[in-house]
């Protein structure tokens, strides 16, 4: 079975001191930081680059716990050219590359130059597009992300109505990393965790919080919860 992962955007954090949100996050138990990458072409907004990945490397050197990597960097590349990048995230420190499927003409090919660097590989889907196109590409990649908001800017609402493609990628892939990112928090974790999601995103409402560390057990104890209960249901008969 899948394990719960939760992974602070640190696109809402102290930009001004990013190095210590960072080392503050993990010190709080969380899995992974996500780090939003943005062009402004994919997407209106323009954030941070492999420069900054590459700082941020420098400021949280990866470690070794119980034999796991620590200090996972979750790059979500909201880019046009997501080949482009790849080899420059890839020297920055980065350990995930997630690439969105609306901005490539070929996902089979970009996955194994993601991994051909080092990197794992993800693939994302915005509201609009089908679950269905990473039914052929699940078996190759490390984590699929569904989007519960349009991507490009932070403290949007969670779209509950997403809630089927995760259902739709956790019924056929059952030990696929699925993730959520958008709007996720204390009132719209519920919902995400009994859909089979196990990779959390959340921004504001982690960084936003009086304490942080309290949200993230939470949201933790929830996706934990929510994988008990539906290994306990009973299976259907065929």
């Amino acid at each position: 079975m899948v394990k719960p992962i939760i992974a602070p955007s640190i696109l809402s954090a102290d930009f001004s001191n990013l190095g210590c949100e960072c080392h503050k996050m993990f010190k709080l138990r969380a899995d992974w930081v996500h780090i939003d990458v943005m062009d402004g072409h994919f997407v209106p907004n323009l954030t941070m680059g492999p420069p900054i990945i590459s700082s941020l490397r420098k400021a949280v050197p990866r470690g070794e716990k119980d034999g796991q990597a620590t200090h996972f960097f979750d790059c979500h590349m909201m880019v046009a050219n997501p080949e482009q990048w790849v080899p420059e995230v890839a020297e920055a420190g980065g350990d995930q590359y997630t690439f969105h499927y609306e901005a490539t003409k070929d996902p089979v090919k970009l996955v194994e130059l993601i991994k051909s660097h080092g990197l794992k590989a993800a693939c994302a889907i915005k509201p609009g597009t089908s679950v269905e196109v990473l039914y052929p590409l699940a078996e190759k990649l490390d984590m699929a992300l569904v989007m519960t908001v349009e991507p490009g800017f932070g403290g949007q609402k969670f779209m509950a109505d997403m809630m089927p493609k995760v259902e739709a990628l956790r019924a056929k892939f059952p030990n696929l990393d699925i993730q959520v990112d958008g709007g996720l928090g204390k009132e719209t974790i519920g919902v995400a965790a009994d859909a089979g999601a196990n990779v959390i995103v959340a921004g504001s409402s982690v960084f936003g919080a009086k304490d942080p560390g309290e949200v993230i057990r939470y949201l933790r104890d929830t996706v934990e919860n929510a994988q008990r209960k539906a290994k306990a249901k009973p299976k259907p008969n065929l």
